[in-house]
């Protein structure tokens, strides 16, 4: 997060479709009268969105109110239409049954959404950071973890369609880690069809432990990480099948590398069809966990070019992202940084990670600090786009710009034919100024119109809803993947070939900062309005081909048992 500041002291399958509703500065979106074209119209209060992030922050400054909080994205009730939670902050030190808890937002499938909190019993009242999601008992229904400066939070989805609702199971399952956590991902690691969970820790932190830091004007400001002096263990906890889970951290030797963590993603890196794991570390090295296939986890960070950008430097990763942005058939990776920094992009060529920011548009030192991210073709013109949820974590220099003095502008990046990207106009591609400290941000689309959407959840101020409407008729295709409980298979891989080219995705949810995204692959496919074939590769490293498709439409394929 930081870089600069002061501090003291074989199978079958069934096809339905989903419900359906109706750098340099980009010259490619300007409009006749020389004005340039919005992407993303922000349509959260309008819709029943009406979540305002409260940090608690007061005289002195604790470091977790600068970092929360999350957003995730679910169908909890699998009519079809992503749900949204948002984390919350409040107090840290005098908490009270008044103080604002997370809140669940239900899409009603006409582009609206109600509060149902209170009727879901999912509001934790704990000072919140992230949340992940995922069926960890394979009932079908979409489960939530929350992470907290303090005890974790375990939700067990209990809905059925007369009676939605979750139950608090922490404390059964085992899962209550009491530390100062930030992202999180389910994942099955060992392949055994159970979901797992990685969850990643900051610094270890309480109140009693704040110290006292200054900003570039003498003024109460927040320490950076390594202030402290103390990097926490990431934690992974291995699915049981009862209910309950294991702290395997130990033994998985997870717990050999320290750093302070923030971000997650878990993909394939190495192509050996087990899932690897990839922590954003702040001010520290990052790590890279490559799967060993027995049950442990190697750091390959340093060794294949993850760890540091291209100048050896130890960056302040926040948000993590990971695609096939050159499209050469391997994972690259993202990750987002301080102000003074770049948005790194790390290419995988040849078996090792190569900071490729400047080759790919993205090497300017950004003034913006990033968080939340997403690498997502937003205006399905078949090449992917980068978007960046901005935020400062420090008092500015001079007199702040806005009133909030923290606050920033958010950036998306186009996709450019000729390979790489470049900043679209007008900033952060909204069609009016935002000037928040954002945090987290997941991408779905929400209305099921075959764009992909944004939410942003601000520090201190009230959520996006990032409304698409960039697709300027292109055509799109999107599946869920699901297995043979009717879950997400996350972790499956899918490909599908189209005009003489290949595209893949992971289903994949975890990713960008403290955030879920929707599990749906989605593909724009520009002015192509078919797919030959679609290839599923599930996480037990088996295959399937279906199609051919017809574009525009949302294909769910369920994996049956043999």
């Amino acid at each position: 997060m930081w870089a600069f500041g002061s501090l003291a002291g074989a199978l079958g399958f069934v096809l339905f479709l989903l419900p359906s509703a109706g750098a340099s500065r980009s010259n490619t979106d300007i409009l006749s009268d020389g004005l340039s074209r919005a992407w993303f119209f922000d349509i959260a209060l309008e819709r029943g969105i009406d979540f305002h992030h409260e940090s608690g922050t007061g005289e002195k400054k604790y470091m977790p109110e600068i970092m929360s909080g999350g957003v995730c994205l679910l169908d909890y009730d699998q009519d079809g239409y992503l749900d949204v939670y948002f984390t919350q902050g409040g107090s840290l030190t005098s908490r009270t049954a008044d103080t604002p808890g997370n809140r669940m937002f239900h899409n009603l499938g006409n582009g609206h959404f109600e509060d149902t909190t209170k009727l879901l019993q999912v509001g934790d009242p704990r000072y919140g950071m992230g949340c992940a999601v995922g069926d960890y008992n394979n009932d079908g229904r979409p489960d939530l973890y929350v992470t907290n400066a303090g005890q974790n939070t375990l939700y067990e989805n209990t809905s059925s369609p007369d009676n939605p609702g979750f139950r608090e199971v922490t404390a059964r399952a085992g899962v209550g880690h009491p530390g100062f956590g930030s992202s999180a991902a389910f994942v099955d690691y060992n392949r055994d069809g159970l979901l797992d969970l990685f969850v990643v820790n900051y610094v270890h932190w309480s109140p009693q432990r704040e110290l006292v830091c200054t900003g570039p004007r003498g003024q109460p400001d927040f320490c950076v990480p390594n202030a402290y002096k103390a990097p926490a263990p990431d934690v992974l906890y291995k699915n049981n099948g009862d209910g309950t889970f294991s702290d395997v951290t130990a033994s998985s030797k997870i717990s050999t590398a320290f750093g302070n963590g923030l971000g997650i993603a878990c993909a394939d890196f190495d192509g050996d069809s087990w899932v690897d794991v990839v922590v954003a570390n702040d001010l520290l090295a990052n790590q890279l966990w490559i799967n060993k296939r027995d049950g442990t986890f190697e750091d390959h960070a340093l060794v294949q070019g993850a760890a540091f950008d291209g100048n050896g430097v130890a960056e302040s990763g926040m948000g993590v992202d990971v695609q096939d942005v050159d499209y050469d058939g391997d994972l690259d990776l993202l990750m987002t940084h301080f102000q003074g920094q770049t948005n790194t992009l790390y290419l995988y060529e040849g078996s090792f990670f190569h900071d490729r920011t400047i080759r790919m548009g993205l090497g300017s030192s950004s003034p913006h600090t990033g968080f939340g991210t997403a690498i997502m073709d937003f205006n399905n013109d078949a090449l992917l786009d980068i978007y960046v949820a901005d935020g400062r974590v420090t008092l500015p220099q001079g007199d702040p710009i806005y009133d909030d003095a923290y606050a920033d502008e958010n950036q998306i990046f186009k996709g450019l034919t000729a390979g790489g990207f470049e900043e679209v106009l007008p900033v952060g591609g909204a069609d009016m100024d935002q000037h928040h400290s954002s945090r987290g941000a997941a991408v779905g689309d929400f209305d099921n119109d075959g764009d992909v959407d944004i939410f942003v959840s601000n520090r201190d101020g009230p959520a996006y809803l990032l409304d698409n409407r960039s697709a300027d008729g292109n055509h799109w295709i999107g599946f869920r993947i699901l297995n043979e409980y009717k879950s997400d298979a996350i972790g499956a891989r899918v490909e599908i070939e189209f005009d003489g080219l290949t595209r893949f995705k992971d289903v994949r949810t975890a990713h960008s900062y403290c955030s879920s995204s929707d599990p749906r692959v989605h593909f724009g496919l520009g002015s192509v309005d078919r797919i030959e074939r679609v290839t599923v590769a599930w996480a037990n490293g088996k295959s399937e081909s279906f199609g051919p498709y017809d574009s525009d439409q949302y294909i769910t394929i369920t994996r049956t048992p043999k």
